[in-house]
């Protein structure tokens, strides 16, 4: 019973206050081992796959049809790899697999240990914002990104594999479903987010410094876009569980 609780067994909602995400292109050779054999690389130029680490400030974040009241508001941040899943009905979708979760409030990773997989630890998530910069840093988890904030017309980040921003797009997150993998029996979870208002601005990425992806061993990863989407309503469907062969 316990189990089951963790695959998403009500609908959730909350208020994106902001969604800051970087995305790093690395070669794919480098990420076929961190995902299960039910899952492909969402891949650029048959070369490059995805990490993903999202920031998101959420308010109101509340079983789906709960009042505002009983909402919370948490900081997140995400580390996720782009992928594709084809379900049982031969339809290929795009999503993110979740490696790694962490929250500031020991409430958000207690009650989302129980209703999800995405096995969430605490950590400290301190922001400031002056004129010109946006600066998200945690102590714990030794985590640094510096948002330019006076760059109206962002460049692509140095190095990028992308050549203009409509090919970035293509690989801002979250995308529209979120899977996890139970090994031991074979189910695929598949969570689907419905969101609104979607319009990601691209930013300037000042600086950053991100334990975490030194923990991959990651050799030649880049960062290939960053994108901030802010005031956007969110919600998260019922898991849904295939069998896999």
């Amino acid at each position: 019973m316990l189990s089951k609780l963790k695959n998403h067994p009500f609908a959730v909602q909350a208020f994106f206050k902001s969604s800051t995400v970087l995305t790093f292109a690395v070669p794919k050779e480098e990420l076929e081992s961190l995902i299960p054999d039910c899952l492909t690389l969402d891949t650029f130029q048959n070369k490059w796959a995805f990490v993903a680490v999202a920031m998101v400030q959420t308010t109101d974040l509340r079983p789906k049809g709960f009042p505002k009241f009983m909402g919370n508001d948490f900081f997140l941040i995400g580390y996720r790899i782009f992928v594709r899943y084809t379900n049982k009905k031969g339809k290929r979708l795009r999503g993110l697999y979740i490696i790694k979760s962490e929250t500031n409030k020991n409430k958000m990773a207690f009650m989302g240990n129980i209703f999800t997989h995405y096995n969430y630890t605490t950590t400290d998530v301190n922001q400031e914002v002056t004129k010109y910069k946006n600066e998200i840093s945690s102590k714990h988890s030794n985590f640094k990104i510096v948002i330019d904030t006076k760059e109206t017309d962002a460049a692509l980040p140095i190095n990028s594999p992308f050549d203009n921003w409509k090919e970035a797009r293509r690989f801002a997150g979250p995308l529209p479903f979120t899977f996890t993998y139970n090994e031991d029996t074979k189910e695929v979870l598949i969570i689907q987010g419905v969101r609104q208002n979607w319009k990601p601005k691209p930013i300037k990425i000042e600086n950053y410094n991100i334990e975490f992806l030194k923990t991959l061993k990651l050799k030649n990863h880049v960062l290939a876009n960053a994108f901030i989407i802010e005031n956007i309503p969110y919600q998260w469907k019922k898991g849904q569980i295939e069998l896999w062969k």
